[in-house]
């Protein structure tokens, strides 16, 4: 299949990853068929899109029309149809979850279809193995927030064909996005440097080295980075960023990729970030940073 033959995408997994990505494809006038376990959480989500994108539009930076384009083009589903070209799946980071997820899409869609994940760490090869497809298996992995970042890592399992590779490279590009090729190896490129950093970070608090504002701004000031570690883990989902370091740790069998217990106490306590209000940091109903999370603090 050539990119340029998708009309029409299924994005599987009604969360901020697949929000996004829905958002991309229909902006850039592809029908978006978002499906999720729970339907009325879908349809929460397309409501969530059209009041941001609202603030768009009151801001000058989009156009009334173009959004309506956009909203008309997404509807919601139970589950992918068969007539979808490529699915991009974007479910939470859970392997039995996903293994299941693709067994049942390998099912549903049309066997010309293209299976994309955009898991950040799982194995696509585990992923292609569970379907009668693998060589139409890779991952997309997109970078958060979907909308604003180019990068979208394309994921080779070892299974997966030169012209599948091809075929979603080009779709990023069509989506306006920068490809990068990764081997199907834990955490692929940017996880794989980005993780363990933010778990350091994770270590660093834990052992008192400094306060959660002075870590971040060490590392925006010192390091030019745009978001201090402990911000941007917010931002990722500290379930996430957990689960990331399970499998680099469990599947690379260094000890060096451990999570840090002060990660795994916050995940136990619901306190996963911006999407829970409370995480490093303690966010306002709009996202903003309201302070350090007091219950860090000594």
């Amino acid at each position: 299949m050539q990119a340029e033959q998708i009309q029409r995408v299924s994005v599987v997994g009604a969360g901020q990853m697949g929000l996004g990505i829905a958002q991309v494809c229909a902006a850039q006038g592809l029908e978006v068929i978002l499906s999720d376990l729970n339907r009325d959480h879908a349809e929460r989500a397309v409501a969530r899109m059209r009041e941001g994108l609202d603030r768009l539009v009151s801001k000058g930076k989009l156009g009334r029309q173009e959004q309506e384009d956009t909203l008309g083009r997404i509807r919601v589903a139970d589950a992918s149809p068969a007539e979808v070209e490529l699915v991009i799946e974007a479910a939470t980071e859970d392997r039995a979850l996903k293994l299941e997820l693709f067994r049942r899409l390998d099912e549903q869609t049309q066997p010309g279809a293209l299976l994309c994940s955009n898991t950040s760490s799982i194995s696509i090869s585990a992923l292609g193995g569970v379907t009668r497809r693998p060589a139409q298996v890779a991952g997309m992995h997109f970078m958060n927030p979907v909308p604003r970042m180019k990068l979208v890592e394309i994921v080779r399992g070892v299974q997966t064909s030169a012209e599948t590779l091809a075929c979603a490279t080009k779709f990023a590009e069509l989506l306006g996005k920068t490809p990068v090729v990764s081997r199907d190896l834990p955490g692929f490129i940017v996880n794989r440097v980005l993780v363990p950093m933010l778990n350091e970070a994770c270590f660093a608090l834990q052992e008192g080295l400094a306060s959660i504002e002075d870590i971040d701004s060490g590392a925006e000031l010192g390091l030019n980075h745009p978001m201090g570690p402990l911000k941007l883990a917010d931002l990722i989902g500290l379930d996430t960023v957990l689960a990331i370091t399970q499998v680099l740790c469990s599947d690379l069998g260094d000890d060096k990729y451990r999570p840090a217990a002060l990660l795994r106490n916050l995940v136990s306590a619901g306190w996963l970030g911006r999407k829970t209000n409370r995480g490093f940091y303690v966010y306002d109903d709009q996202g903003r940073v309201v302070g350090p999370n007091p219950g860090l603090m000594t």
